[in-house]
């Protein structure tokens, strides 16, 4: 009981620490980007993951964590194909509508449901569907608001989709099968993703935005918003890695919509960001599936522990029963001798 009880302080604290990060940075990138000017969101997230990886070395010369050799190439395709990811998704909102955008990140959900269950052979219940149906269905009426369809914003908007549940995936099931931490998965992998954002995050962003990120005018008070983004980049990154490893994929998404539904209000309250009755009603609604979903997922991790529990004794009696053959058969032989 002890041991459960930790574990389930070790997840609660990890997904108050991945909202908590990723509200703070997407107040500090939303004033740096609307506020200051500064648009290049792709060649950030690169110096976002170069500073996490710097950090983290910093933190293993102090022996923080013991660093775990992973196959070289499981994980450079998979800091590759996180970071193609990113940029995809940037793509996306570039060359979509914002409601188009938002309706791309909520299909990252049912997405990866149907990944995960024709590839892992995962179980999801009709009450977990259902709970995420409604979660889905309040983001939607809170965050989308037009619905422009292009071709090219489709295909990528398809893309991005594709990549971001694979990524995502592959951090839950490289973590448990390898039997590495979150800490020692994104120490390995991050060079990776920054390196391949690094070199295409200038193009992307002069696509988006028609301006050179080197031209920028680089001003005290935006290089110190870029220094305390890539800070908090730190957390959010490594808490990132923490949640899709103690939970999973599907839950890391859940959780992304909380944080939706909490921007939305800090944008209000902080930065007088426009409100209306449709996004209350939303967040309300979303907040009844993300309740749904949590007691359905508690219920249905009790109901495999009592499960597991019951089916312990029956196992003692398969392993001892042997041993007590083989003992009266050693009596046997031996009143034969």
């Amino acid at each position: 009981m002890g041991e459960m009880s930790g574990l389930q302080l070790g997840v609660m604290g990890a997904l108050f620490l991945s909202v908590a990060s990723s509200v703070s940075i997407v107040i500090c990138n939303k004033a740096l980007m609307s506020n200051l000017g500064f648009q290049f969101a792709t060649t950030l997230t690169s110096w976002h993951l170069m500073v996490t990886y710097c950090s983290l070395h910093v933190a293993l010369r102090l022996n923080f964590f013991e660093n775990k050799p992973i196959d070289i190439k499981t994980v450079m395709m998979f800091g590759i194909l996180n970071g193609v990811s990113i940029g995809l998704l940037n793509l996306s909102l570039g060359f979509n509508s914002i409601g188009f955008y938002q309706m791309t990140k909520l299909a990252i959900i049912p997405f990866t449901v149907l990944l995960e269950t024709l590839f892992f052979k995962k179980q999801f219940s009709q009450k977990i569907k259902f709970s995420l149906s409604i979660l889905l269905l309040g983001v939607g009426i809170a965050s989308i608001t037009d619905l422009q369809l292009n071709f090219v914003g489709t295909i990528l908007s398809l893309l991005a989709i594709i990549t971001t549940c694979i990524g995502q995936i592959l951090t839950n099931t490289i973590q448990k099968r390898l039997n590495v931490s979150s800490t020692q998965l994104l120490y390995q992998s991050a060079p990776f993703q920054a390196a391949i954002l690094f070199l295409t995050g200038p193009f992307v962003d002069q696509c988006l935005t028609k301006q050179n990120v080197f031209a920028y005018k680089y001003s005290p008070v935006v290089l110190g918003f870029i220094v305390l983004s890539c800070l908090i980049a730190v957390i959010v990154n490594f808490s990132t890695f923490l949640v899709i490893g103690k939970t999973s994929p599907v839950t890391y998404q859940v959780l992304g919509h909380l944080k939706t539904c909490l921007v939305l209000a800090f944008g209000y309250t902080l930065l007088h960001d426009p409100f209306t009755s449709r996004n209350i009603l939303g967040i309300l609604i979303a907040i009844v599936g993300m309740g749904m979903y949590s007691y359905f997922c508690t219920n249905d991790t009790k109901r495999k522990q009592l499960v597991d529990i019951s089916t312990l004794p029956q196992i003692k009696e398969r392993d001892t029963t042997p041993l007590v053959a083989s003992h009266q058969d050693k009596e046997s032989k031996g009143s034969y001798v």
